[in-house]
């Protein structure tokens, strides 16, 4: 009895300190603030990893987090179904009931594609081979888990298009797409057979679960092929559900250009009865995590997601990080999450955090969203110190991501100088004027206007004095 006694309390100890080891961000829990700004489930926000994290520092902020989670390994080929006799279903069979523990839903991304057993990727297995195995994998994961509480997505296939050609199979057991070798249609892709397999398989023995088609890259290339290649399938009569984009990104990817292609790929998506989601979201620092480039990784994470939010009125948007903390993960070594190697929350976790908090809610109907966008969320400051000289800072703020122009009159109404001519992420903003205009040469003393535009309609002038 003392033994037991004792046993209990050195498990208590051990949970104590665990929790005493992840400490807690301020502001609130990101899973509390979508659930309470998006009710209706029209934005989820989620994270990846394994099994092996549960009861870990890792699990523990993963489900003090997110409602919503993707298991990176456990349901892939490689770990179920290694070889043609051997099945392996601990790994994924523990996420049934800790899903249910933390009322998370689940994205099983188990997709027939490059995530398979060496022994798919033999160069001696022959077409029937490779599409007995592949049957037999996907079924037997269908039938096992459709139905069941919270699993409520699949990426039925994965990674199918590289740089706008399909991912092949290749000599070796590389990073390849073996079930490529059981052939092509005679569509005008010639559009892999597997695919079309997979979505069958996926129809008639996960009838329950949402059908996500996943891409790694970004080329629109790559994603014009896989438009093509979703109304190929529902030309035959096959479900899909939502597209995914994996979001494995540099620094600075969050340029206007870069998100005005997001903008496009979420309006098909929803304009085509499609839900969008960002898979696994990753911005590397390849060069090291000063605090400039954290504070830069914060910025892209948030430019991107505040896509997302705009969009939430015209379809489902799902935003899903692939790494918890830089401890553990793929590619740790370019510091990739939202918490550091201490579970500390980095810039990036404040950056999403207020995204989430400064959304327009589900319950705000579009309609007084743009009118919110126009008249009560955007504002221009006076300028300080007013008057000036040598120069004064200039403070806007932005409801959302918006394409910004603020420039400098004369009482002539001549420009004189232009500051901002570019794509601005939602929040505080300020920009500094020294004074001069466009050639660099100091302006006379006197009153000059200064005008924010915003593509939303907004626009506002104010007044200040260089004072020589």
């Amino acid at each position: 009895m003392l033994k037991k006694y004792l046993l209990i309390l050195f498990c208590c100890i051990f949970s104590l300190e665990l929790y005493a080891q992840v400490p807690e961000p301020s502001g609130r829990r990101l899973r509390n603030i979508a659930e309470v700004q998006f009710p209706d489930k029209s934005i989820v926000i989620g994270a990846t990893t394994g099994s092996w994290a549960f009861g870990t520092n890792t699990g523990l902020i993963m489900d003090r987090e997110f409602g919503y989670v993707t298991p990176e390994n456990d349901f892939k080929q490689a770990v179920i179904h290694p070889d043609p006799t051997t099945w392996k279903w601990d790994r994924s069979d523990a996420w049934l009931q800790h899903i249910i523990d933390n009322n998370q839903i689940l994205r099983m991304h188990c997709p027939v594609s490059p995530q398979c057993s060496d022994w798919a990727k033999g160069d001696s297995r022959t077409p029937e081979e490779l599409e007995t195995n592949m049957r037999e994998f996907f079924k037997a994961v269908c039938q096992r888990y459709n139905g069941k509480p919270g699993f409520e997505y699949m990426d039925v296939v994965n990674e199918t298009v590289v740089q706008g050609v399909w991912h092949t199979n290749k000599p070796g057991t590389n990073w390849e797409c073996p079930w490529y070798k059981i052939g092509q249609d005679n569509d005008k892709n010639n559009t892999p057979l597997y695919i079309k397999y997979a979505f069958e398989i996926a129809q008639q023995y996960a009838p329950d679960i949402k059908f996500i088609y996943n891409q790694h890259d970004s080329d629109p290339a790559s994603w014009e092929l896989i438009k093509e290649t979703i109304d190929y399938l529902r030309n035959k009569g096959l479900r899909v559900d939502g597209i995914g984009w994996q979001a494995h990104v540099d620094n600075g990817f969050a340029n206007a250009e870069n998100m005005n292609h997001l903008r496009n790929l979420i309006d098909w998506a929803h304009n085509n009865d499609l839900e969008f989601h960002i898979t696994e979201a990753s911005v590397w620092l390849k060069d090291g995590n000063s605090q400039t480039a954290l504070e830069e990784q914060a910025d892209t994470y948030k430019a991107i997601l505040e896509v997302l939010l705009e969009k939430h009125f015209t379809g489902k948007v799902a935003w899903n990080i692939w790494h918890i903390d830089d401890g553990h993960g793929w590619h740790t070594e370019w510091y990739p999450s939202l918490f550091d190697n201490n579970y500390m929350a980095k810039p990036a976790y404040y950056a999403i955090q207020d995204a989430l908090e400064n959304a327009v809610p589900s319950s705000v109907s579009e309609s007084i969203y743009q009118k919110s966008l126009n008249v009560e969320n955007s504002k221009l400051e006076q300028n300080y110190p007013n008057p000036f000289n040598p120069q004064t800072t200039i403070s806007y703020q932005l409801p959302v991501f918006s394409k910004v122009t603020l420039k400098i009159y004369d009482t002539k109404g001549q420009e004189v100088q232009t500051l901002v001519n570019e794509n601005k992420s939602a929040g505080n903003h300020s920009v500094v004027w020294n004074g001069k205009d466009h050639s660099g040469q100091q302006l006379s003393s006197g009153v000059y206007f200064y005008s924010l535009e915003l593509d939303n309609d907004f626009s506002e002038t104010k007044q200040m004095l260089l004072l020589k």
